[in-house]
């Protein structure tokens, strides 16, 4: 049932009807229940976008992720589709698959106007930055959370990546560690950078000898990865803790150890960045560096329906950190 016929069961005009569905002070709060009664009698639901497009706006905006099978992420989409359904919002997910060729694709579509905010979590392929220019540059608001660029002006929602380093670096060396690989997903990637530099600054300060021969590049392939892992573990003199950055790095870690019969924790410690909800079910339980990963998710979008409602930049910060917390269980304990 569209307006029109709904407006004629009611006997009103269709200008009277809509104003009631939107609560105007025009329409008598008699009225008001009437249409509201007869709604609910015949199931009829306002479409959104015919009213948008009234309002040359989508009621929509766009998240843009580069993975689905990390739990940070999941966790922080929760939190944004709270913050837009409380505004009568939907949510459209992007997934570039850690793609820049897909990131970019993604963004010249929303160029067009489809949706009236973008956030984005940048693929760990991204160095040119031309294409998220060009999102500002057709006036479309824009935020940037966990994985940010500094090289664009706008709101960036991260948590305390370089001190999370250091809390997971100190929390090695306390439980006996003086050999401690870093296992790094990119050289793009800010959070990789922080989170490294912050691992780096606490090996100088404890008078560690740094190794970049420690510092492991991996890949975004997890059969590469568990040959760099291989490699690195079946050395005569191995590591005697492991420090991954990211949370697919900490499960592949466990699985290379199990494959080669180390044993966690009395042969190598291991922490890990993740959000899993059962990193205290593995075996042994994994200590986790935990990101605020809802809260992230609801803070960005809060910032970007500011940015929708007020047309600009003014008075939002352009960084806003959340901190991350540090729980200890026994893949760490001495």
């Amino acid at each position: 049932m569209n307006l029109k016929q709904f407006a004629k069961e009611l006997n009103l005009s269709i200008s009277a009807v809509s104003k009631a569905l939107r609560d105007s002070h025009e329409i008598s709060e008699k009225t008001k229940q009437m249409v509201l009664d007869k709604a609910r009698e015949l199931n009829y639901q306002v479409n959104p976008f015919a009213s948008s497009l009234r309002k040359q706006k989508s009621k929509t905006i766009a998240v843009v992720i580069p993975e689905i099978d990390n739990n940070f992420f999941a966790l922080a989409i929760k939190g944004v589709e709270m913050i837009a359904q409380e505004k009568g919002y939907h949510v459209l997910i992007y997934l570039t698959h850690e793609d820049v060729q897909k990131e970019v694709s993604v963004t010249k579509i929303l160029q067009n106007g489809r949706v009236d905010g973008v956030m984005i979590s940048v693929s760990s392929q991204t160095t040119d930055i031309s294409h998220l220019q060009g999102l500002k540059e057709n006036g479309i608001p824009l935020v940037f959370f966990d994985r940010v660029t500094e090289k664009i002006t706008a709101p960036k929602i991260t948590t305390d990546d370089y001190n999370s380093g250091i809390k997971a670096t100190e929390h090695l060396i306390e439980n006996g560690c003086e050999k401690i690989a870093f296992l790094s997903v990119s050289e793009n990637l800010s959070i990789s950078n922080k989170r490294l530099a912050g691992y780096v600054d606490t090996l100088k300060r404890n008078k560690i000898n740094y190794d970049d021969k420690l510092i492991i590049r991996c890949s975004q392939n997890i059969e590469e990865n568990k040959k760099i892992l291989k490699k690195l573990l079946e050395k005569k003199i191995k590591p005697d803790g492991i420090f991954a950055s990211v949370e697919s790095l900490a499960l592949t870690t466990y699985e290379v150890c199990n494959e080669l019969n180390i044993k966690i924790p009395d042969d190598i410690k291991i922490i890990g960045f993740s959000n899993l909800r059962t990193a205290s079910l593995l075996s042994p339980s994994l200590s986790t560096i935990t990101q605020p990963a809802y809260e992230i998710g609801r803070e960005a979008a809060s910032i970007l329906f500011t940015l929708i409602e007020k047309s600009g930049y003014n008075g939002i910060p352009e960084n806003t950190v959340i901190k991350s917390t540090l729980t200890e269980r026994k893949s760490t304990r001495k």
